[in-house]
């Protein structure tokens, strides 16, 4: 059992951390028949413990298994659901070097059915290992379903309209939320790529080029992410993360949260938002005075990214610029992303830096909030 009940919201993670090397090598021995399944199900439930230890020991206030058993951050739920194919979109990864290639992204080639559970028995594990913080469970949001194809997200044989197809996917969630209750999760984070990449221009000119209005797609998705939240009881805490993409250091898209702030803030019924602004292409913090006061801000000013480490003032010091447009005791701090949304080698971070970064993050809420 955890001590505590409620989030804090204070000193926040995203979710995933980087593969420690004998998980990757683990992963590696299966493909190659070196290892056997039960081997690496044991080396991934000795590195959830490790990564766990760590999380409570630096003082976090939410405590994942760093989806280490996951293909990478939205891959639970795609092996999980019947129904899948994967066709290439048109939303590239680029970093500062230019283009980084396109990732093909899920749709539904014949009705979906969810096989079994998406993340109850990673949670179901993590829970048994959580002693001081929280046990928090990260899903990818419904709308991430269908924004990178649009009208391509689902062939017509299997969905005659895109309506049938999303009360599909609120089924499916409802059901996996149900699930995840029953064995004790008290707190969800949805995370969305979908919202904060329908804030550029040149994403939302494709948007409009493929046949749909990106404001309408904006409103359609909140009342989405609503109907699948509507399973979550009352005390449930609930979070989504937002940010435009991390693939070892590249993202899809640029653009402050303007154009989708009034709707998403005002609107989605949850208790926190966990938003990317660790640079300039997530642009300000005007549109946080959009967020009633029922609703925290989670500031991501620590980049996942980099492996520099961010200066403590300097954080307050943007924490005191996002104050002028929402009450300081609304906010909290946290890396833009996760830290390791899809696995591998090649992140421009290491474990040492991901750990100082997290100490950073707790140092820095304990002396603006006097909390974590």
């Amino acid at each position: 059992m955890t001590n505590r009940t409620r989030p804090t919201f204070r000193a926040e993670h995203v979710g995933s951390f980087l593969r420690p090397e004998r998980l990757l090598q683990a992963a590696r021995g299966l493909k190659s028949g070196s290892t056997t399944p039960d081997q690496l199900h044991q080396t991934q439930d000795e590195c959830i413990r490790d990564l766990v230890a760590l999380q409570e020991s630096v003082g976090m206030s939410s405590v994942t298994d760093g989806e280490f058993r996951r293909r990478g951050w939205s891959a639970g739920f795609i092996d999980a659901v019947q129904g899948f194919g994967m066709r290439d979109g048109t939303l590239g990864f680029r970093d500062e070097r230019g283009e980084k290639g396109v990732l093909p992204s899920p749709y539904a080639k014949e009705r979906l059915r969810r096989k079994h559970g998406i993340a109850t028995d990673e949670f179901r594990f993590l829970r048994s290992t959580v002693k001081s913080g929280i046990a928090k469970t990260t899903i990818p949001s419904p709308d991430v379903m269908h924004f990178f194809l649009g009208p391509q997200s689902f062939d017509t044989a299997a969905y005659p309209d895109t309506e049938t197809y999303y009360a599909d996917l609120v089924r499916i969630y409802h059901d996996e939320i149900r699930d995840l209750v029953a064995i004790g999760c008290e707190y969800l984070q949805l995370d969305n790529t979908a919202l904060p990449c329908n804030c550029d221009e040149h994403v939302r000119a494709d948007v409009r080029q493929r046949g749909e209005d990106p404001d309408q797609l904006t409103a359609r998705y909140v009342k989405l992410v609503n109907e699948v939240l509507s399973a979550c009881p009352p005390g449930m805490a609930k979070a989504t993360h937002m940010c435009r993409g991390n693939l070892k250091g590249a993202w899809m898209a640029e653009g402050g949260y303007e154009a989708i702030a009034e709707k998403v803030f005002g609107e989605l019924n949850v208790d926190a938002f966990l938003l990317e602004f660790d640079t300039d292409r997530a642009g300000d913090f005007r549109p946080l005075r959009f967020v009633p006061p029922s609703k925290r801000v989670v500031l991501g000013l620590v980049s996942s990214k980099i492996p520099t480490l961010e200066s403590a003032d300097d954080l307050k010091r943007r924490i005191d610029d996002a104050a002028k447009h929402i009450p300081i005791d609304q906010l909290g701090l946290s890396p833009q992303c996760g830290f390791s949304s899809v696995p591998g080698s090649g992140h421009p971070l290491t474990e040492d830096d991901q750990k100082r970064k997290m100490e950073l993050i707790v140092k820095v809420a304990r002396d603006v909030w006097g909390t974590t």
